[in-house]
């Protein structure tokens, strides 16, 4: 059984005698009894189903062999470059109603910052006209697609 744990199903042959059956339980059983985790058998179906539970002892598998993704912490998903951009140009935004700068620097993951140059380009220009503030964009290898910073100067 190793490392299995929790609710565990066994399908053992169709067995017609139910003697067998009665064998093939006891023989579990005794088995189980140099388990170090707690077993608990609830019995076996007519279609020779064995249902019964196992306290896990260690980590699962997946735990010991992975770590969680460093990008996503574990959700499994990222946010888009299209999305980061939003995010950014919301911060400038919010900067420039609290600060009081000559200009901006973003400093974005190289996918971000190509998507804030050339698709959004007009989206900046529009910002930079809003604010009356330049805005420079400059890519950092080093950032994940999600990671961003917006400096004031």
């Amino acid at each position: 059984m190793r490392n299995l744990g929790g609710i565990i199903i066994i399908d053992f042959i169709d067995m017609l005698e139910a003697e067998h059956q009665r064998q093939v339980m006891r023989m579990l059983e005794k088995a189980l009894e140099k388990d170090h985790a707690k077993t608990n058998i609830i019995g076996m179906s007519d279609l020779g189903l064995v249902e019964m539970t196992r306290k896990r002892t260690r980590e699962n598998l997946r735990q010991i062999l992975c770590e969680t993704c460093p990008e996503c912490q574990g959700i499994g998903t990222v946010k888009t470059p299209e999305t980061v951009c939003y995010e950014i140009i919301r911060e400038i935004v919010r900067q420039a109603r609290t600060y009081n700068s000559n200009s901006f620097l973003v400093v974005a993951s190289p996918s971000v910052a190509d998507k804030l140059m050339e698709e959004e380009s007009s989206s900046i220009a529009d910002l930079e006209a809003f604010i009356n503030k330049n805005i420079k964009v400059q890519a950092e290898v080093m950032y994940s697609q999600s990671e961003f910073e917006v400096v004031f100067r």
